[in-house]
């Protein structure tokens, strides 16, 4: 293999982002030059399904490539938007059964960081927060590791409120949106030694990352490939509302109709 054909795919926010990789690689499979990267990042807002798969295209015939040059596919897994996650991982999933090629699925908390890091290499410890709705937050915990080139996990992605983040004992970036929407009431903010709030979920860092998880073999068969939605659930379920509707009446006062009320003297009545 002279080199490594990476689609990174993401629409787990109002964007939908596309990035298709191209590193060059040695015979012990490190790159031995820059990557090449084409990019589509564009705000789609709910309809990043009809948009992902003719921005795919336009990268391949940019890059002068075809699918079939592809050695992995790499999804943005979550958290995020629900629908948006399901958009990526089933695309991700139908290319990489066509193609025979492993999926690399990459957490959004992960991406912030890797984006940080881009930004500025000299991040190397990086809590990421997103902006979960609901009053809370996504958030995680990330160590930079010079020695293995790659993260450490220190917190996997929570949901929390703001002021529950449990902050990093060290000098850190807080990545991601959470800054801008919760403002003071996010303690990060004021304890972080640089807020990046640019360091969003993207289809580019999330190629970089997972170039390096395909290398160290870190993907899963298409069959495996799965959203990480963090928060379980959002909305009830057609049966769990109408569930909660009966129990509700059942609990209800029961009151007698009018009729029967005017009824009831003349029952007594006639004992």
């Amino acid at each position: 293999m002279t080199q490594t054909v990476l689609l990174a795919l993401d629409t787990s926010t109002e964007f939908c982002s596309a990035a298709l990789l191209c590193a060059p690689a040695d015979t012990s499979g490190q790159s031995s030059a820059e990557p090449r990267i084409w990019l589509r990042h564009e705000p789609t807002g709910a309809v990043s399904s009809t948009r992902l798969l003719p921005a795919i295209a336009e990268l391949f015939d940019e890059a002068g490539l075809t699918l079939a040059d592809c050695d992995a596919i790499a999804f943005g897994s979550g958290p995020g938007s629900f629908t948006g996650l399901r958009t990526a991982t089933g695309v991700a999933q139908g290319l990489a059964f066509g193609l025979n090629v492993p999926v690399v699925p990459i957490g959004t908390l992960l991406i912030c960081a890797e984006s940080a890091r881009l930004r500025d290499p000299s991040t190397t410890r990086v809590l990421a927060a997103l902006d979960a709705r609901m009053d809370e937050i996504y958030w995680a915990d990330y160590a930079w590791d010079e020695a293995q080139h790659e993260w450490r996990t220190v917190q996997s992605a929570s949901l929390d409120a703001p002021q529950r983040l449990v902050l990093p004992d060290v000098p850190f970036t807080l990545a991601g949106n959470a800054a801008a929407a919760f403002g003071a009431r996010l303690p990060a903010l004021a304890a972080a030694r640089s807020v990046d709030s640019e360091a969003l979920p993207h289809a580019g860092p999330l190629a970089y990352a997972a170039l390096r998880a395909l290398r160290a073999g870190r993907t899963v068969p298409a069959d495996q490939a799965a959203p990480e939605y963090v928060r379980n659930k959002v909305a009830q379920t057609t049966a769990e509302r109408m569930a909660g509707k009966a129990a509700k009446a059942e609990q209800a006062p029961q009151r007698p109709h009018d009729g029967a009320t005017a009824q009831a003297p003349r029952d007594e009545a006639r004992r």
